[in-house]
């Protein structure tokens, strides 16, 4: 794959500075706003997370895909709510528990900078803060009550056992082995993808987006959520701590079963480019694929770190 990022592919007309400061202001926000729920240990620990940088792919996706189905307003308040969920799942993924990590997005991991036990209870806290903001901005975007329910429902479901917490356990029993490629997907379309599905589908649903629409908005977020983490996995391999601003080498070191590992490099890559075609397809179909869309599903697996 080449390093081609989200800023070199697009085209000039797509503006990805703005849009990402635009979500980082409503996570700035968002802090401000519950710093006297939380209190001041937590509500550092949840900023830490929260601002530390990052891609904000979901978060960009969400408002493509809004667009895409004819949204006009500013749903920048909405991107935030996915991308609180993704701290908080970075926050967990790190701990000792889990992946043991110590670097993430070039800095010390929440736990190492605050402990775990902070660590641990901000990334909690931040479920429900996520789930009230979804709320929140479908409310402000016109939505009804029961949509903008369905809305902080479709984010929930996305996070919990069903899909990126459910996929996270079923990656932690896995490790030691070497599952077939069946296997790896069905891991990697819970714990990766089903937050990149929803993205991709709660921009729908907050663009009032008709059921066909929908569902082409959920295999464009599966097929790239999947390739994200074929990425993910290529660039454990192939690129430094440095680079990816995370520990390289991880995967092996807990000896994760991964898509290189299954399918060579060469054939891990190829497979996450026809997951982006397909994803492509998908929109193409019901008339969806914007170049936002386009780049960014060329993004999930062209990017360098």
């Amino acid at each position: 794959m080449s390093s081609i990022g989200v800023s070199e592919r697009a085209p000039l007309s797509i503006d990805w500075r703005a849009q990402r400061s635009a979500i980082d202001r409503e996570l700035s926000s968002l802090c401000d706003r519950h710093a006297n729920d939380l209190g001041p240990q937590l509500i550092e620990a949840v900023r830490y997370a929260l601002l530390g940088g990052g891609k904000r792919l979901r978060g960009l996706l969400l408002l493509a895909a809004y667009r895409a189905a004819g949204g006009t307003a500013d749903a920048s308040a909405l991107a935030a709510s996915i991308e609180v969920v993704h701290a908080y799942s970075l926050i967990h993924d790190d701990l000792p528990c889990m992946d043991d990590d110590d670097i993430r997005r070039g800095r010390p991991t929440a736990h190492r900078a605050f402990g775990v036990r902070t660590a641990t209870v901000a990334g909690v806290a931040m479920v429900p803060v996520a789930a009230l903001s979804a709320f929140r901005a479908a409310r402000e975007l016109g939505l009804s009550d029961e949509q903008s329910a369905n809305v902080a429902g479709e984010l929930m479901h996305a996070s919990g056992a069903g899909g990126m917490i459910g996929g996270q356990l079923l990656d932690l029993d896995a490790e030691g082995s070497d599952p077939p490629v069946e296997d790896l997907e069905r891991i990697h379309r819970a714990k990766t993808g089903a937050l990149i599905r929803a993205a991709a589908v709660i921009g729908g649903m907050a663009a009032q987006a008709l059921p066909a629409k929908l569902d082409a908005l959920a295999e464009y977020g599966d097929s790239i959520g999947l390739a994200f983490q074929i990425a993910d996995d290529v660039l454990d391999v192939t690129a430094t701590t440095d680079r990816l601003g995370k520990t390289a080498g991880r995967d092996l070191d807990l000896a994760k079963g991964t898509y290189p590992r299954a399918l060579g490099v060469a054939g891990a890559e190829r497979r996450a480019g026809e997951l982006v075609e397909q994803a492509c397809r998908a929109l193409r179909h019901e008339g969806l694929l914007n170049e936002e869309l386009d780049a960014l599903a060329h993004f999930a697996v062209e990017r360098a770190s």
